[in-house]
């Protein structure tokens, strides 16, 4: 039976007061904020009953036959680590992360070969590292550590960028600014805007935003010589590089070249103190496992700098998330340091980039043979798992109601959603759309 209002060491009036103030949640100034595009596009996919749909939304590899590929080494080395049954397997790792795991994934960020050993050791002293949960996890744990290391007065993010990166910088409550990253008539990477609005009104202390190589959406990078003068931008106007390594293997095919920007920048003269943000999700297909890295750049080898980096990253991610997943970091460690695993993960990345590859072909021949009004040649010059079509907002509307085709509201289209069966059937309905539509 419930106790009597009498019984109570709370006066009636009090309690009246208290059923008031509860009859309405604290949550209500809270408003519904807009879903994330790409996985509000997938839901709508997945309950689309048409036999014909198509999903360029997400940005995961797909097979031929449009499945999920489990990599072959990946499998191969799961295998192995189920074999060995080793009895630590589910124990904690320490907050920075994978001891093992660490020193691989910056060789691999930083691309240092085995033959260089000893060559760069000064260089690769200056890295401090922290396991993290996959790229999203890098890049939140950096910004909170600038922004409170550094207290940047500007964070400048390409227009456009992976969606994420405002909301990141906007939790760390670091003021953002955009320079105008892509040439929408040229179809390119527009340097010249680029480099004049940051070398105009940049600040010294500025972080400005690079993606390492396959820019997210746009598929267009600079080139070397690009990369060489954005470097030295950097050193002149004294601002922060910080490097988005989301698609290291998908855009050239090649690891060498799509870390070419980092390795350049860390070998600059005068030393560039910068962070990488690093993903295994795309290039191992370990999407839900969450892997990833921080390298934090610093200009000393020696002394407390890179031991007072580390122990605040640790700060951070023990407070964020205690410490990162292992099981992710378990298969790439296994896989990096094996050669004979690490050269039949070389042949998988080959095998996804040139899918790829050859979509874009496939695309842009259908779209020259039906004489689609326009110009795409992009589709080929563009490169990584992203082609950003040209498309209008009302075009990509109209694509997904007309015809069942799922791709992101900017026209960005993520290339592996292709194969041999909807290539032309995408290719038609893109020619509809820009045909009819606005």
């Amino acid at each position: 039976m419930a106790p009597q209002i009498e019984d109570s060491p709370i006066s009636p009036q009090l309690y009246s007061l208290g059923k008031a103030a509860t009859s309405e949640s604290r949550f209500d100034s809270l408003s519904i904020l807009p879903k994330d595009e790409p996985f509000a596009l997938h839901s709508e996919y997945l309950n689309d009953p048409h036999p014909n749909k198509v999903n360029l939304g997400i940005g995961v590899y797909r097979t031929e036959n449009g499945g999920p590929w489990p990599l072959n080494v990946v499998e191969e080395a799961e295998a192995q680590l189920h074999q060995e049954r080793d009895e630590g397997r589910h124990e904690y790792l320490t907050i920075q992360g994978d001891l093992g795991f660490l020193p691989l994934a910056r060789d691999l960020a930083f691309s240092f070969q085995e033959h260089e050993l000893g060559l760069h050791r000064g260089d690769k002293d200056r890295i401090v590292s922290i396991q993290t949960v996959s790229g999203t996890g890098a890049n939140r744990v950096g910004a909170e550590f600038l922004a409170r290391s550094l207290k940047p007065r500007t964070v400048w993010i390409p227009e456009p960028t992976w969606g994420n990166h405002h909301a990141i910088w906007e939790l760390a409550q670091v003021p953002i600014k955009t320079y105008p990253y892509y040439d929408f008539e040229g179809k390119c990477f527009n340097y010249g805007e680029t480099v004049q609005l940051l070398a105009n009104e940049a600040k010294g202390g500025d972080i400005v935003i690079f993606h390492a190589c396959a820019h997210n959406p746009t598929g267009a990078d600079p080139s070397k010589e690009q990369w060489m003068q954005l470097a030295n931008l950097c050193q002149t106007k004294s601002l922060f590089p910080f490097f988005d390594l989301a698609y290291q293997g998908f855009a050239s095919g090649s690891l060498e070249e799509d870390a070419w920007a980092i390795r350049h920048f860390l070998q600059s003269r005068p030393q560039l103190e910068f962070c990488v943000a690093q993903s295994f999700s795309k290039n191992f297909g370990l999407y839900g496992q969450r892997t990833g890295a921080l390298h934090v750049v610093t200009l000393s080898d020696t002394g407390k700098v890179p031991q007072a980096v580390l122990a605040n990253l640790n700060l951070l991610a023990r407070s964020e998330y205690g410490m990162a997943p292992r099981g992710g970091s378990d298969i790439v460690k296994t896989v990096l340091g094996s050669k004979e695993l690490r050269e039949k993960w070389h042949g998988d990345l080959k095998h996804m980039s040139g899918r790829i590859i050859a979509m874009r072909q496939a695309l842009y021949d259908e779209l020259i043979r039906l004489g689609t009004p326009g110009t795409w040649e992009h589709i080929l010059s563009q490169i990584g798992m992203f082609t950003y079509t040209g498309l209008t907002a009302s075009q990509a509307l109209a694509i997904r109601e007309r015809h069942h085709i799922y791709m992101l509201q900017s026209g960005r289209i993520s290339m592996s959603g292709l194969n041999s069966k909807n290539v032309c059937y995408t290719a038609r309905a893109i020619d509809d759309v820009v045909r009819t539509v606005s």
